[in-house]
């Protein structure tokens, strides 16, 4: 581990203290840096002049035809999130090169956007986005083939791959605790309730349109499998996602102790039914599942430290990946043909990140390129790379800053997966 890396998690105990270092570290890395971009083939699809991001790294910007692929315009990506404010919803043609705007949300952060993606089962003539409504967070189903919008009343976090089983959680909340992640919209009225008896995890029926709580609140989470930390922290929950069968989901319980982040990673079916209790060896970060058993995940086991492990749900048997190699966090996601993965890494010393492409087969990593991060975006308004497939597993899309705006970025993967 390296002497920054020692240091941070020393300074953990000391948040603002190491916010203040962080930044000064990260302002003087970008006075250093070389300010390049060295990734050939990369292609900045966005239009310059603003900034554009599509989001989160487990869903796709692309339709799965190919023909179009999907971003958002926000006003400005260097606050943490937009309010009220009407945001853009590009559509971009894959042939043609040709922006246009289809709709708007009024909801945004700088992490995940709206949620944005495309629906299924065909991924090709419908779109899926939280929004605010009359006074409410919900989620939009638009037609692209008459702009016809169905409005479910809840906002979702993330759906089944047939288009009809959603699950989300409390924006507000997840805003107070979280911020970068949640919605500011409406007031958090549990913020000052450390484990509030109130449901943080629902069930959305996207046909019928009809929600339905599972049995965990943030106390009971707060008392199931206790630890004496969980007494003195502040609840939430994060980062829902439904294995590919839509059977089973996987979430992060987080408490903060005097600013102090304390993790651990759960599985149930969609029911809430048979908790498991996957991780809690201290720090989980990024996950992704690869099929409906197994989930790679970037976390700290008590054999191997922080490293990316490939864990197996509803047992306690885990491995590494690229250990010694692989030293940092970054988001994970497994090809739609399972040949590879590909994640990515926050921005080094001279605000460089780094993209990886692993082999499954064989584990064989290799590094595709690197993008400069302009410091302009730093903290809750960071530009993560957030890197994401598209169907045919030959390109990825990822969100970046080398420039004065955020961009949606393509690199084709052709030629690079050999050697």
């Amino acid at each position: 581990m390296s002497v920054i890396r020692k240091a941070a998690k020393k300074l953990t105990r000391y948040p603002k203290l190491k916010r203040v270092l962080k930044n000064i570290y990260a302002c003087t890395g970008n006075f250093l840096s070389d300010k390049q971009t060295k990734m050939p083939g990369l292609i900045q699809i966005s239009s310059n002049g603003t900034d554009h991001n599509f989001g989160y790294y487990d869903k796709s910007p692309w339709s799965k035809d190919q023909k179009y692929m999907v971003y958002l315009a926000p006003e400005n990506a260097k606050k943490e999130y937009v309010s009220q404010k009407a945001t853009p919803i590009i559509l971009y043609d894959c042939l043609s090169g040709e922006e246009k705007i289809l709709t708007n949300t009024h909801v945004w952060n700088s992490q995940q956007g709206c949620m944005l993606q495309w629906l299924g089962p065909d991924f090709s003539s419908r779109i899926l986005f939280n929004d605010f409504r009359d006074g409410r967070y919900c989620s939009i189903i638009y037609s692209l083939s008459d702009g016809t919008e169905k409005v479910l009343q809840k906002p979702v976090y993330t759906v089944s791959a047939d288009g009809k089983l959603a699950m989300t959680l409390d924006f507000s909340r997840l805003n107070t605790f979280r911020p970068g992640y949640g919605y500011c919209n409406v007031e958090d009225v549990t913020a000052s309730d450390r484990y509030p008896n109130s449901p943080c995890i629902w069930k959305l029926d996207i046909d019928s349109n009809t929600v339905t709580e599972l049995p965990f609140s943030y106390s009971m989470l707060a008392e199931w499998n206790s630890q004496e930390s969980m007494k003195k922290g502040y609840h939430k929950v994060n980062h829902i996602m439904l294995n590919p069968s839509a059977t089973r989901l996987m979430f992060i319980h987080r408490w903060i102790v005097d600013g102090v982040t304390h993790h651990r990673l759960l599985t149930c079916n969609v029911d809430g039914s048979d908790l498991y209790l996957l991780l809690d060896d201290g720090m989980v970060s990024h996950n992704n599942w690869k099929d409906d058993e197994t989930i790679i995940s970037y976390c700290y086991s008590k054999l191997d430290g922080d490293a990316y492990h490939v864990l197996h749900d509803k047992t306690q048997k885990r491995e590494t990946i690229g250990k010694g190699i692989l030293t940092v966090d970054g988001h994970p996601s497994y090809s739609p043909d399972g040949k590879y993965i590909i994640t990515d890494t926050y921005p080094d010393w001279k605000r460089k990140q780094a993209l990886y492409l692993i082999r499954v087969s064989d584990e064989k990593i290799k590094k595709i390129g690197s993008i400069y991060s302009n410091v302009r975006y730093i903290n809750e308004t960071r530009c993560d790379l957030h890197p994401r497939w598209n169907f045919n597993s030959n390109e990825i899309c990822f969100d970046g800053a080398d420039g004065q705006h955020r961009q949606v970025y393509v690199l084709s993967l052709k030629g690079k997966e050999k050697g």
